[in-house]
C-alpha cells in the first residue's frame, strides 16, 4: 500500500498555481534571434519571388525604415541587399500625426525618419510619405515639407481611416497627365485602403476613376470580394486618360481576422506563428514572421496572398508592419 503524503495548504496552493500558469501560457518563448535581419529576409525573399513572375512589380514597405542601415539610424551604414530588393518605401507621420492627427510630428521623430528616407532616395528608393492631418495650412506643409523641400511623393490623409478621397487640395497636389510607368515619375499618389465608404465596387472603381492621382493604394478586397483583373485595368487610367499604378496593400507583420486565410479556431500561440492582438486595431494579432508557416500565407505558392495580388493584375504591393521586429525587441 502506497503511503499518502500530506502536503501543507500552502505547497499544495504553490503546486495549483504553477500548473495554472504552464497551462495558460499558450505562446512559446522566443527564439535567439536577429528580428530586423529576419524581417530584411523575410522582405527580401518576397521580393525574389514576386520579381521572378513580374520583373517589374513593385516592393513598398511601410514603416520600419530603420532596416535600411545597420545602425537603424540616417548616417549608419546601408543595406545594399534590402534596398536592392525594394523599389520605395512608405513613410507614415514624418511630418504630422506621429503622437496625435492634426499636430506636429515632434522634432526629435521627425528628424531621425526625416534622416532614414532622405538616405532611401539617395540609393534610389522613392519614399511615399503619409501625414495625417486635416486642418488645410497643415495639408498645405505637409505636401511642401516633403514635395519641395525633399522630393518626397507625399500623401495629407484626413482621415486616419484611410476610407475617403480627400476634397482638398483641388486639384491635387502636382496634378499631371502624364504617363506613369514606374514609380519614380509619380508625383503624388491616393492611399485608399478601405472601402467602407462605397457600397459596391463598381461605386469605388468610379469614384477613383474620376480622379488623376498618379499611384492609387488600395485593398485587394472589397467587403471581402476581391477585385477581378478588368475591374484592376480599369482603374489605371486616370481621368485625364495618362496611365497609372495601382498597387495592393498588404500586412505582413500582423494577421487580420477579416482575411480570407482565417481560420477561426486559431487562438494565440496556436498555430505557433500567431501572437497576441493588437490593442490598438481589432482583430489584428502579431505574427511572428519569421515561422515558415506564416511565409506560406503571404508568398511562394499559388495560394498565397501575394499571388492572389499578382494574379489580380496589381503593379505592386504595399507591406504593411514592417516595423513589427519593434514588438519582440521589446520583450
Amino acid at each position: 500500500m502506497k503511503k499518502i503524503i500530506k502536503l501543507p495548504v500552502s505547497i499544495i496552493g504553490i503546486i495549483l498555481l504553477s500548473m495554472l500558469l504552464i497551462t495558460c501560457q499558450t505562446t512559446p518563448p522566443l527564439p535567439n534571434l536577429d528580428f530586423r535581419q529576419e524581417m530584411r529576409d523575410f522582405v527580401i525573399a518576397l521580393s525574389d519571388y514576386a520579381k521572378d513572375i513580374e520583373s517589374d512589380f513593385i516592393i513598398i514597405p511601410q514603416n520600419g525604415q530603420e532596416l535600411v542601415t545597420d545602425t537603424g539610424e540616417g548616417d549608419g551604414n546601408p543595406n545594399e541587399k534590402y534596398l536592392a530588393a525594394i523599389d520605395a518605401t512608405g513613410r507614415e507621420s514624418m511630418f504630422y500625426g506621429y503622437d496625435n492627427d492634426d499636430q506636429p510630428t515632434p522634432d526629435e521623430a521627425r528628424d531621425h525618419l526625416l534622416a532614414i528616407c532622405q538616405l532611401c532616395e539617395a540609393n534610389n528608393v522613392e519614399v511615399l510619405a503619409t501625414d495625417y492631418c486635416w486642418d488645410h495650412t497643415k495639408m498645405d506643409n505637409s505636401y511642401t515639407y516633403n514635395n519641395v523641400d525633399n522630393n518626397f511623393i507625399s500623401f495629407a490623409a484626413d482621415q486616419r481611416e484611410l476610407n475617403n478621397i480627400p476634397d482638398y487640395p483641388n486639384p491635387i497636389y502636382h496634378e499631371n497627365a502624364n504617363d506613369i510607368t514606374d514609380i519614380s515619375l509619380a508625383q503624388n499618389f491616393l492611399y485608399l485602403i478601405n472601402s467602407e465608404n462605397y457600397t459596391t465596387k463598381n461605386d469605388f472603381i468610379s469614384a477613383v476613376n474620376l480622379t488623376n492621382y498618379d499611384v492609387v493604394l488600395m485593398d485587394l478586397y472589397h467587403n471581402e470580394t476581391e477585385y477581378t483583373n478588368n475591374e484592376i485595368l480599369s482603374l489605371k487610367t486616370k481621368k485625364d486618360g495618362g496611365s497609372r499604378l495601382v498597387i495592393a496593400y498588404m500586412s505582413i507583420g500582423e494577421a487580420e481576422d477579416y482575411r480570407y486565410y482565417w481560420n477561426t479556431s486559431w487562438k494565440e500561440g496556436d498555430p505557433i506563428w500567431l501572437d497576441k492582438e493588437n490593442p490598438n486595431w481589432k482583430g489584428n494579432y502579431v505574427v511572428r514572421y519569421w515561422e515558415q508557416d506564416w511565409k506560406d500565407i503571404i508568398f511562394g505558392n499559388n495560394d498565397s496572398y501575394l499571388k492572389k495580388i499578382i494574379n489580380a493584375g496589381f503593379d505592386g504591393v504595399y507591406l504593411d508592419i514592417i516595423d513589427g521586429f519593434e514588438n519582440f525587441e521589446e520583450e
